[in-house]
């Protein structure tokens, strides 16, 4: 099931003690004190309190915005926020906190401003509204208004217009980088990859060389690969159609600035642009095509790495699988709690694609390979395609309501259309691409009447 990936607090902040270039330090503070420290160097306690929660708020948006967006570590630094008032917010390391900032925070620090119909953290922009002047929320100003009886909302609402929401009660985690860890490279699928289809999409508005992709469905195909070479070519990036950690990185920096997130007058992140096609995590007690991939991966696995134990392809995420889960994270050295997450996904792609790319020709004898350890959509041709469509020509030959296709090596609208036929008859879902759990089901029916025996 399709899910949105929304903002989070973070349990941490990276903050640079000095302009982005200087050679300052950076410090490590967990995200409430942070937000204490801002607001205690920046207002005064005397102050009315609608007007101090209405700077907080803005302090907590404008921080969680350039966190959000990477702002700074997609531009290559490695750190969250400066505490320079000419780029962000005055941070004074061990300074003293006031006590009724430090309540108003420690009851707000997880709710921001946003902007209705948007994800992410507005960038509320500020200034202290005396020597400094700006488009956005004055600092003295909120004094005046709070004296008139403004709400913190209404303040909120007075600078930065009648169409903003407060989020409450954010999740909170611990931060980590938008990067996968992995190069994203034709055949692979997961979320990751329906993010760079997503944001390539929106830069192509503003550079109409790049192809657009036609189904941003997460499945990293040959009409992926144009737009990255071509996103690549023109921002100067080795141009070989992989999102390697330097072109994941810059095409966030682009969709940031095409979108002027990190403004006041953003376009705006609308919800369809950051939902998924698979779940975030998997973890016990879950079911579906997705748990099916990842026992597929792991069964296979577990025949090379003896540690692995053997999982049956069921769909059902029971302890066995969870056992499966921790045995591959700890001989991966990730943290074994069971969960598959983006990183043992990633992580999984990589070592099945390993031991595949390792096997000698025909270990197979006569039956099926198994799954080649990327996905074929339209456009791919190779070997593999040619297994593929071996398969499908003797189940087509087998089974009069399918389709029985020549054998060409080149995976074009036929063998798309036969794929699709396939799921629909085996109760698969109907994308016209071939995964591992559509591999395995085709491989299964084609060792059956071959062999009269399914394997893996």
């Amino acid at each position: 099931m399709a899910q949105a990936v929304l903002p989070y607090i973070p349990e941490f902040i990276t903050v640079h003690l000095g302009a982005p270039n200087s050679n300052a330090p950076n410090v490590q503070v967990s995200f409430p004190e942070y937000i204490k420290n801002v607001a205690s160097s920046e207002i005064y306690p005397t102050w009315p309190e609608s007007s101090i929660r209405a700077n907080i708020y803005a302090q907590i948006s404008f921080a969680l915005n350039r966190i959000y967006t990477e702002w700074y570590r997609s531009r290559g630094y490695d750190f969250d926020i400066t505490n320079s008032t000419q780029y962000d917010q005055k941070f004074i390391q061990g300074r003293d906190i006031f006590d009724n900032v430090s309540q108003i925070v420690d009851e707000i620090f997880n709710n921001y401003v946003r902007r209705q119909g948007s994800v992410e953290p507005y960038f509320t922009q500020f200034c202290n509204g005396t020597t400094v002047t700006c488009d956005g929320l004055s600092q003295w100003g909120t004094v005046e208004l709070a004296r008139q009886g403004y709400t913190p909302y209404g303040i909120l609402q007075y600078y930065y217009g009648d169409d903003i929401d407060i989020v409450r009660n954010a999740p909170i985690r611990a931060p980590i980088e938008s990067y996968p860890g992995v190069a994203l490279r034709v055949g692979m699928a997961g979320n990751d990859v329906k993010t760079i289809q997503t944001q390539l999409n929106r830069i192509a508005n503003n550079y109409p060389s790049i192809p657009k992709i036609p189904s941003t469905d997460g499945i990293f195909g040959e009409s992926t690969a144009r737009s990255v070479r071509e996103f690549q070519r023109i921002f100067n990036l080795t141009q070989d159609g992989i999102v390697g950690k330097s072109t994941w990185y810059k095409i966030k920096y682009i969709f940031t600035a095409v979108k002027q997130l990190g403004e006041l007058a953003s376009e705006g992140l609308r919800v369809e642009e950051v939902t998924v096609p698979y779940p975030p995590t998997l973890q016990e007690g879950m079911s579906g095509v997705e748990v099916r991939t990842i026992q597929y991966y792991l069964s296979v696995l577990s025949y090379f790495y003896p540690e692995i134990p053997f999982v049956q392809i069921d769909g059902i995420f029971g302890p066995a699988t969870r056992e499966a889960v921790q045995a591959f994270q700890r001989m991966v050295n990730i943290p074994s709690d069971g969960i598959v997450g983006a990183q043992t996904w990633n992580n999984l792609q990589r070592v099945y694609y390993d031991v595949i790319n390792s096997l000698p020709p025909g270990y197979q004898g006569e039956g099926a390979t198994v799954y080649p350890g990327y996905y074929l959509t339209e456009g791919a041709s190779g070997e593999d395609v040619t297994n593929l469509q071996t398969y499908l020509a003797l189940i087509g030959r087998t089974y009069t309501n399918l389709p029985e296709i020549p054998v060409t090596g080149n995976f074009g609208p036929q063998t798309a259309e036969a794929v699709r036929a396939f799921q629909r008859d085996f109760g698969l879902p109907v994308t016209g691409s071939v995964g591992p759990v559509t591999w395995q089901r085709i491989a299964e029916e084609y060792n059956q009447i071959k062999l009269g025996s399914p394997t893996i």
